[in-house]
């Protein structure tokens, strides 16, 4: 089967958290670089990859790239691009586009000539004067860095961090891909507990379910090349079938979250039970002060409130430092906690041990990471 060049687009700082996911699928990586990691596959991959990535934004089908420093040039090289092979005769598409330090600076102007270009090459492929653009959806983009021009398919339709499961949301919820992000990161697994104490729409305990239950992020949505003759319908039906098969409804998860507003908990729930993982979960309205961490070996990923949720920067402090008193002592413990508050070690009271720059939209944040010990095996016999 034909080989494809696919790009699994990200946010700046977890390229290697995709790259890890793509090379646990099965696919062979051949570039990683910020903000995409390029790798190769066949049509089933196109379907695997958008059912199963957790951490990714999109997946892209790389038509073709190029130098590009004058429109004759975009125009001539875009044309010689083989779109017949990818847009059928009643494709319906859009270009859109983005350019960094390159001379064709004008994105509009980008955009239509490569929209112009297109169509002539299919007009010459398909024989035809009209395109009546009734079909399937494909939107292309023209990506210009210093002057190379990467032209792509998105095969995603909607970004995958919409999983499909959140139908009530709270005040700066954390995207789904994020919540991910921050759990593959921790060293909670399976057999180990987990707590968010301020679990807000719930995203990280639901996301860590998906996770534990080895649940296809991409289960319940649609994508835009779902509906493209390119692949088929029988290819997504396979794939779909097998990520059912691969559910774990026998795993006993251990995921706990809790809030101290009632409104947000109830959102969470309302989402746990929309991604058919309330049994996953167990919630308690309750601020953190009042947990009681009775386990050893526990793991806590947490999104504190922080600038954009509590205004006034003295009650943000001395929920930071309650936090330190109380987190501190858990000795056996191992505790995440995502925030954008520049200070975050000094008002905890403890230097992390690593820490990552992530971003949560447009707002640049710390993952901050306190490494406990790792449980100690368990004995075979028992």
């Amino acid at each position: 089967m034909e080989k494809y060049e696919l790009i699994a687009t990200t946010t700046f700082g977890i390229e290697a958290v995709v790259k890890r996911e793509l090379v646990n699928l099965g696919f062979e990586v051949i570039k990683t670089e910020n903000g995409k990691v390029t790798f190769l596959s066949d049509k089933t991959g196109i379907a695997k990859a958008n059912l199963w990535l957790r951490s990714a934004d999109r997946v892209l089908l790389k038509v073709g790239e190029f130098k590009a420093y004058t429109f004759d040039e975009l125009f001539d090289n875009t044309n010689a691009l083989p779109w017949h092979n990818y847009i059928p005769l009643d494709g319906k598409f859009t270009v859109n586009g983005k350019s960094v330090k390159s001379k064709l600076f004008s994105i509009s102007d980008c955009q239509r000539i490569v929209k112009k270009s297109i169509v002539e090459n299919l007009k010459k492929k398909h024989n035809v004067e009209w395109f009546s653009e009734t079909g399937a959806a494909y939107t292309v983009l023209i990506s210009i860095l210093k002057d190379v021009a990467t032209l792509t398919i998105d095969t995603s339709g909607v970004a995958l961090h919409k999983r499909g499961y959140r139908i009530k949301t709270v005040e700066a919820p954390l995207k789904e891909t994020l919540a991910a992000t921050l759990v593959m990161l921790s060293f909670w697994n399976k057999d180990r507990i987990l707590y968010d104490v301020f679990c807000g729409s719930g995203t990280i305990p639901i996301e860590a379910a998906l996770i534990g239950r080895n649940i296809a992020p991409g289960l319940s949505r649609d994508f835009a090349s779902k509906h493209w003759p390119l692949i088929g319908k029988e290819i997504w039906k396979q794939e779909t079938k097998k990520a059912y098969l691969a559910i774990d409804y026998d795993v006993d998860l251990k995921i706990y979250a809790s809030d101290i507003s009632r409104k947000n908990l109830e959102a969470a729930m309302e989402n746990a039970e929309e991604a058919g993982v309330d049994d996953c979960i167990v919630f308690a309205n309750s601020d953190f002060r009042d947990v009681e961490y009775t386990n050893d070996y526990g793991v806590i990923v947490s999104n504190p409130p922080y600038g954009e949720r509590l205004s006034d920067e003295n009650q943000v402090k001395r929920l930071y430092r309650d936090m330190g008193k109380i987190f501190n002592k858990l000795d056996t413990w191992s505790k995440y906690f995502f925030t954008s508050f520049d200070t975050f070690e000094e008002v905890y009271n403890k230097k992390a041990d690593r820490q990552r720059k992530l971003y949560n939209g447009r707002i640049e944040a710390r993952y901050y990471q306190y490494l406990g010990p790792r449980p100690p095996l368990k004995d075979k016999d028992n």
